[in-house]
C-alpha cells in the first residue's frame, strides 16, 4: 500500500492498561514510539510504573499532553466505560486522533458519534488477546502476526486511518479494513459466539461431578478455556453485540438441536461431517495483500473494504514516491 507521508506525531496515549491496553503500550515503546498511559487504579498499574513505564491516574494531565502533542489516543477500556473516556477526550483532546481496541465497533462509533468526536476517530480492533487480564498478563509481542481491523466506516479520515494503521503495524499485527457493522456480525461468529459455547461446555462438564472433570483432556481443555476469562469482560463484549450474536447463536442451536434429532437414530454424521468441512475452510483460508490503495485516492475507503472481505491485509504502507 502507498500512502503520503505526512508530518504526523508518533506519540502514542493508551487509556485503559488492562492487557490490550498494557500490552498496547508495551509494543509501542518497544517500536521506539513516545507512549504515556492511564488507568483508573493506581493499584492496578502498580507493576507497570515498578516496570519503569510512564503511566498514572491524571486522565486530564494524560489527555492534555495528548491534544498538545497531537498524539493517537487509544482508548481500551471495557465497553460499559467508554463514554465516560469520551467525555473526558472531548473536554481536553477534542482534536486529537482518536481509536479504540473494544471488540464491537458500532456502538463505540455511536458512543463517539454522540459526542461530536467523529471526525478524527478511526475504530480498531486487534484480534489478539489470553483468557488473563491485568498488567501482569501484558505481553509486547501478544499482537505479532495477529489481525488488527481498523474500520473503514463512511467519512473515516484518511490521515487518522494510516495512523492507526501503523500503531497496528508497528505493533507487530497485520491489518484487515473492515466496515464497523460488517466487523461486529463476523466477530460475533468466531469470537463472541466461542465465549458462550465455552461456557456452555465447561457448565455441562463440570456437571459429570470429579470423574468428568479427571478424565478431561486436550477437548474438553481447549474447548473451555476462553470460559476463564474475566465474568464481567466477557458479559460487556457478548451484551455489546447482542443483535448480531443472536443470529449466530440461533445457527449454533439450529445446528445442535439438529444433531439432537439425528442421535435419535443413532447417527451425528450431518453435523461431523458440515463442521469438519467448515475447519477445513478455516484452516485454507487464503490472505492476500493489499499494496495498491492509497488512503485519500478517490474510493479509497470502498476499495480498502472490499479488499478486506475478499481476505485482504496490509503488511506495510509505503511512502509515495516524490512527485
Amino acid at each position: 500500500m502507498c500512502q503520503s507521508d505526512p508530518v504526523t506525531s508518533s506519540s502514542v496515549c493508551v487509556l485503559g492498561l488492562g492487557l490490550i491496553g498494557g500490552s498496547i503500550l508495551r509494543a509501542a515503546h518497544d517500536a521506539g514510539r513516545p507512549v504515556w498511559g492511564w488507568n483508573r487504579s493506581a493499584d492496578a498499574i502498580a507493576g507497570a510504573i515498578a516496570d519503569g513505564y510512564d503511566v498514572g491516574t491524571d486522565m486530564k494531565a494524560a489527555l492534555s499532553r495528548a491534544a498538545a502533542q497531537d498524539a493517537l489516543i487509544v482508548i481500551a477500556v471495557p465497553m460499559p466505560a467508554v463514554d465516560s473516556v469520551l467525555a473526558a477526550i472531548a473536554e481536553h483532546a477534542s482534536a486529537a486522533p482518536i481509536t479504540d481496541v473494544v471488540s464491537v465497533k458500532a456502538e463505540v462509533a455511536s458512543a463517539v458519534a454522540a459526542r461530536g468526536l467523529q471526525a478524527r476517530y478511526v475504530g480498531g480492533h486487534p484480534m489478539a488477546g489470553t483468557n488473563q487480564s491485568g498488567w501482569s498478563a501484558t505481553d509486547p509481542t501478544l499482537f505479532v502476526d495477529a489481525v488488527w481491523v481498523v474500520a473503514t466506516d463512511p467519512g473515516v479520515d484518511d490521515d487518522v486511518w494510516t495512523r492507526v494503521a501503523r500503531l497496528a503495524l508497528d505493533c507487530g499485527s497485520v491489518v484487515v479494513p473492515a466496515e464497523s457493522v460488517e466487523h461486529d456480525r463476523a466477530v460475533a461468529r468466531i469470537s463472541h459466539l466461542p465465549h458462550l459455547l465455552a461456557e456452555a461446555l465447561a457448565i455441562v462438564g463440570a456437571a459429570g461431578g470429579p470423574l468428568a472433570l479427571g478424565l478431561a483432556a486436550g477437548s474438553f481443555r481447549d474447548g473451555t478455556r476462553v470460559a476463564s476469562s474475566s465474568p464481567n469482560l466477557v458479559r460487556a463484549m457478548t451484551e455489546g453485540n447482542a443483535a448480531a450474536l443472536r443470529t449466530a447463536l440461533d445457527e449454533a442451536l439450529h445446528a445442535l438441536t439438529a444433531a439432537r434429532q439425528e442421535l435419535d437414530e443413532n447417527s451425528t454424521k450431518t453435523l461431523v461431517d458440515a463442521g469438519n468441512t467448515a475447519r477445513l475452510q478455516y484452516e485454507q483460508h487464503q490472505r492476500f495483500e493489499i499494496t495498491d490503495i492509497t488512503p485519500g485516492e478517490p474510493g479509497w475507503r470502498e476499495k480498502l473494504q472490499d479488499a478486506g472481505r475478499r481476505g485482504g491485509v496490509v503488511r506495510q504502507i509505503r511512502s509515495a514516491s516524490p512527485g
